[in-house]
């Protein structure tokens, strides 16, 4: 009798109103399994020091005292400690005023197209690049539209400007390095870019407004000596903006924390849409603990650096294609059949992507015995 009454109950449920381009939307997300060497999601293979953990386990307790109050909706102290790890990175200084935080840069994209992207409007991308800038893009209810790609997965710079002209995007969405191609735009070419965009956004009020550039370094610290970042070039163009984060470099995917440097007016139309108190309190002190231990962590990439490029010609001297990369991880192929590529050496404990080109792979930079692992598997299941 109960069975009947709940299976009646089931049946008589409403139906839910669920937004209708959604309903062929599967959630995103990269597989998460249990193996030996697990280098699919390009994470910092490296745990934070015994000193970091030290020290972040006593912020937090510190900020745990205070857990019935608010935190502080600008965390200013946040702000402050993370210009001062771009100066110690980038040598270049900006004030608080410029520096803005989110959880992860998930939610720093989100907000940034909160402000400037919308129903009716339109977000410039390019082929082969983050998977989650579609799904940024349409919860913003904004269109997204992709330029191609040069046949070595470097940016098109002319696709790029005739897209600019074409579509009128309020937002450019452009990863430098790119993920998963793991190219980077030169200076000249992203200068081009920048004066293209100061009058191709949407016409408001019978004016021609810029385009928003986003420029995407989430792998910035990862370029090789010489590379140089998007961030010096903040001053002479107030449309850029410079989105980071924390969980790469500095090993802190799980504290989810991301950050950019823009023009004070751009945090003005990032405030309008933030929701408050989005950083806790817990967060904020995380954080800038973290932070306090930026000369140890900006070491450790040198030693991912190396084993990246050993890696890349390793690859290349097995005869497959490997974009230049300057990220911590590394794109080669083509394979016939990259899916059964990929379950073979998930057979073997290592698990990678299948992502970007079509018959192409992309592998992390792990530890030294994670990589090892992964060329002893790829050569058994490509014999």
């Amino acid at each position: 009798m109960g069975a009947r009454k709940e299976r009646a109950s089931m049946e008589q449920s409403p139906l839910l109103p669920l937004r209708e381009e959604l309903a062929q939307v599967t959630p995103y997300g990269a597989p998460q399994l249990d193996v030996a060497a697990r280098l699919n999601v390009n994470e910092n293979p490296y745990p934070p020091s015994p000193g970091m953990i030290a020290d972040i386990t006593q912020a937090v307790a510190r900020a745990a005292e205070g857990l019935n109050r608010y935190p502080d909706r600008d965390f200013t102290a946040l702000r402050k400690a993370l210009a001062g790890y771009v100066r110690r990175e980038s040598g270049l200084s900006f004030p608080v005023e410029q520096i803005w935080a989110a959880n992860g840069s998930n939610e720093v994209m989100a907000q940034l197209l909160g402000a400037y992207a919308g129903p009716g409007r339109t977000v410039l991308g390019t082929e082969y690049s983050y998977s989650m800038y579609p799904e940024y893009v349409r919860g913003a209810h904004s269109r997204y539209v992709r330029v191609p790609r040069r046949s070595d997965y470097n940016v098109d710079v002319d696709a790029l400007l005739q897209g600019l002209r074409e579509v009128s995007p309020s937002v450019l969405l452009l990863a430098n390095p790119n993920n998963p191609t793991g190219t980077a735009s030169s200076e000249a070419e992203l200068i081009q870019i920048l004066q293209q965009a100061r009058e191709t956004g949407p016409v408001i009020d019978d004016r021609r407004t810029a385009t928003v550039v986003v420029v995407d370094e989430a792998y910035a610290e990862f370029r090789s000596p010489g590379q140089p970042s998007a961030l010096a070039l903040l001053e002479k163009f107030p449309h850029l903006v410079v989105s980071r984060t924390m969980s790469k470099s500095f090993g802190m995917a799980g504290l989810r924390l991301g950050y950019l440097v823009a023009a004070p007016e751009v945090i003005a139309d990032i405030m309008r849409v933030r929701l408050p108190y989005h950083l806790s309190a817990l967060t904020q002190a995380a954080a800038i603990a973290a932070l306090g231990h930026a000369e140890e962590q900006l070491r450790q990439l040198a030693e991912l650096r190396e084993r990246r490029d050993n890696l890349a010609s390793w690859l290349e001297s097995k005869g497959y294609t490997v974009p230049r990369t300057q990220a911590n991880f590394v794109l080669f192929g083509p394979f016939p059949d990259r899916h059964q590529i990929f379950s073979d050496l998930l057979d073997r404990g290592v698990l990678i992507r299948e992502v970007g080109p079509e018959g192409f792979l992309r592998v992390s930079i792990g530890t030294s015995q994670e990589d090892q692992a992964f060329r002893q598997a790829l050569e058994e299941v490509t014999r």
